[in-house]
């Protein structure tokens, strides 16, 4: 019962978790129109971590710092590196394209944590990870070109970094069971420190503090990374990293839909059909979500 209920948490907070993320992709590329990718980024994991680290002192949580070369390699993995490319790849690239090019992650995780960890894929994994990808090159149609290389190229690496920071997030909960807090905030601060040496040596336009700049601020500070890089780390110490990585392809399906809504980015035939087999990938990999594996 109580494996049941912690599985059925871990999915509640996987649900919040991409609804959250998938909106903060339309909200990053609202706010290039008031500040450089990489000063924005800076400052949302800085103010995000010192917001987490507030919210330790008061709880009581654990303050003193995890492992420091695991913490160091997640936090510049996926966080500086991540965020920091994906939101550079959106100076360039159209909100849909990026975020599904960033979202090839889930491929690189799988095979990363097979390596590393030992998580030997079974049938429903590879299923899920085949339709998925025949969704993905369906959206990214390479047949008609690549679009714009140097955002191609960022959101990709984008994506491995963070399948990256998801393997190592996993292997430190495996090893040294950290406080799920306490290891966000710390790996939050670790990349945001990244972030701002970036912003400082890269130049960029000055920053309009807009109230529409501030309220995306405030989103990104607040939601999308203090409240869903916690409950994303959740998620990966409860569910296997194949289920978590390849649920997580829900985010861009709908950053897609919000894009068009928002953004006016009408989505093409071709990025229909991925998104259909997106959503076939989903369902197949659903089956194993039942069950949380040893640890």
């Amino acid at each position: 019962m109580n494996e049941g209920k912690a599985s059925a948490g871990a999915m509640t907070a996987l649900g919040a978790t991409v609804v959250i993320w998938a909106f903060s992709w339309i909200v990053m590329k609202l706010v290039l129109r008031y500040a450089g990718p990489f000063d924005f980024s800076a400052m949302r994991y800085a103010m995000g971590a010192a917001m987490l680290f507030v919210v330790l002192i008061v709880m009581r949580r654990p303050l003193a710092p995890t492992p420091l070369a695991g913490t160091i390699v997640t936090g510049l993995a996926q966080t500086a590196a991540f965020q920091g490319l994906g939101q550079f790849a959106l100076t360039a690239g159209g909100t849909g394209r990026v975020v599904l090019l960033a979202y090839a992650m889930p491929f690189w995780a799988v095979l990363l944590a097979w390596a590393i960890l030992g998580e030997r894929p079974v049938a429903r994994h590879w299923i899920g990870l085949a339709l998925a990808a025949v969704g993905l090159t369906c959206v990214i149609a390479p047949w008609h070109g690549l679009g714009n290389p140097v955002s191609t190229l960022f959101a990709l690496v984008g994506g491995m970094c963070w399948a990256l920071g998801t393997v190592t997030s996993k292997q430190m909960f495996q090893r040294h069971a950290p406080d799920p807090l306490t290891f966000t905030a710390w790996q939050m601060a670790f990349g945001a420190a990244g972030l701002g040496i970036v912003a400082f040596l890269v130049p960029q336009r000055p920053i309009e503090w807009s109230a529409e700049f501030i309220a995306g601020l405030a989103y990104s500070v607040v939601l999308a990374t203090s409240l869903a890089w916690t409950l994303w780390l959740l998620v990966v110490r409860k569910l296997p990293t194949a289920v978590a990585s390849v649920s997580s392809l829900a985010v861009p399906v709908l950053s897609v839909l919000m894009a068009w809504a928002v953004l006016h980015e009408a989505p093409k035939a071709n990025e229909w059909l991925g998104m259909a087999f997106i959503v076939a990938g989903l369902v197949a990999v659903s089956g194993v979500t039942a069950r949380t594996p040893p640890r």
